[in-house]
């Protein structure tokens, strides 16, 4: 049997190698692995069609400067998934990306079997893209258990609520471990912060400079402060020369094994708005999130409709974590904000309960992978057999 997947960022590729292990156990050690991904896929076994940090940009305007680019590997994509007809086409986040490859798929293979892990965010903004999803997939595999609801609200496909995969990673487990829910885990001392710029070139270029203020700020308030910096490969150099700016710099880490080791020990965290916050809020550590616009993406700030772009605030229902936008990201906000999480606070108190709860209200019986393998098998059967499948 042959599986596709198309992808276009780290965190989604991670998802994809648990997906690909899942499938192999299931169908066998035989499983070709084809299309898009990353290193975590292509230690499964897949050669990817091309390095997919081309696709790792955000923003309009950044997109807009690499259109032809993009349109090019749109194109390529395609082309290879119609040749290749593999059994499944798997498509993983990125939607502005992805969902136009499985629509331009099953335009020219009405056939194909395409499902679709990590819908886009539906209820932040752009409700509209439910239909699309609809026209172009068979079934979502959606990782929050209120997705479902919206999807369908929205004219979009059918969903199934498998899970989060990170509520299976290693580095969690081993947080959890030490009983970090069993009540209010009093503040270290002296205080350990984590920062976190993001992943992205451009997230970084816009926030760097107000998250080194910040540190300097906390650290001039709290003596003894202490700062981790988890960074991927391939923006450590940018983020070294980044930092030499900085009149007081973290400690950078490097490997997932770092990271997590951190995100057990951290007192609260400084981080772009993104994935990153669900891993923080999992790993119950206070936060405050913060995010700068590209210039055409703030002229489109409008679009975005929904009361709020945090992750943890929407599955708790109310503004559990602070959010910083554009012109609110201010140092001498965040610091005091951080200040309040990093010592025994009402404020510190109530994150806690809440990312505890946040945590009981995503938990799933079975593997979030094996759930997804489950769903992309049956979605295979259902192709072959003509019969339809429900959410």
């Amino acid at each position: 049997m042959k599986i596709a997947f198309v992808l276009g960022e780290e965190s989604a590729d991670r998802i994809g190698s648990e997906v690909a292990r899942a499938l192999r156990t299931q169908l066998g050690p035989s499983l070709q692995l084809v299309g898009l991904g990353g290193k975590a896929l292509e230690k499964e076994g897949l050669e990817s069609l091309f390095d997919v940090e081309e696709l790792s940009i955000i923003g309009v305007g950044a997109i807009l400067a690499r259109l032809p680019r993009l349109l090019f590997r749109l194109r390529q994509t395609v082309e290879f998934l119609v040749a290749e007809k593999p059994d499944a086409i798997i498509t993983i986040d990125s939607f502005t990306f992805t969902n136009r490859v499985a629509l331009r798929v099953r335009q020219r293979w009405p056939e194909a079997t395409i499902v679709n892990v990590v819908p886009p965010a539906i209820w932040a903004y752009k409700p509209g893209r439910a239909q699309a999803l609809g026209q172009a997939v068979d079934h979502v595999a959606s990782l929050f258990p209120f997705e479902p609801r919206y999807l369908a609200e929205h004219g979009g496909p059918p969903a199934t609520y498998v899970g989060h995969p990170l509520l299976d990673h290693p580095g969690l487990d081993a947080i959890l471990e030490r009983e970090r829910f069993s009540g209010m885990r009093p503040p270290s001392e002296p205080a350990h912060l984590l920062i976190l710029p993001g992943s992205r070139r451009g997230e970084i270029h816009r926030l760097m400079d107000d998250f080194g203020r910040t540190y300097q700020l906390l650290h001039e308030r709290m003596p003894g402060l202490r700062a981790s910096l988890p960074v991927v490969p391939r923006v450590r150099n940018l983020i070294e020369q980044r930092l030499k700016t900085w009149p007081v710099r973290p400690e950078l880490l490097e490997g997932n094994e770092a990271k997590w080791a951190a995100f057990g020990t951290a007192d609260a965290a400084l981080a772009a708005s993104g994935t990153v916050s669900l891993e923080l809020a999992l790993a119950g550590v206070p936060m405050v999130l913060a995010y700068r616009l590209d210039p055409v993406s703030y002229l489109l700030r409008h679009l975005v409709t929904g009361w709020t772009a945090a992750l943890p605030n929407f599955l708790a229902g109310h503004p559990l974590v602070p959010e910083h936008f554009h012109e609110f990201v201010r140092p001498e906000a965040l610091a005091r904000r951080l200040e309040r999480l990093m010592k025994p606070t009402p404020e510190r108190a109530a994150q806690l309960d809440g990312l505890r709860q946040i945590r009981e209200l995503i938990r799933v019986e079975h593997p979030p992978a094996q759930t997804i393998a489950d769903l992309i098998v049956r979605e295979i059967e259902t192709r072959k057999t003509g019969k339809k499948t429900g959410a």
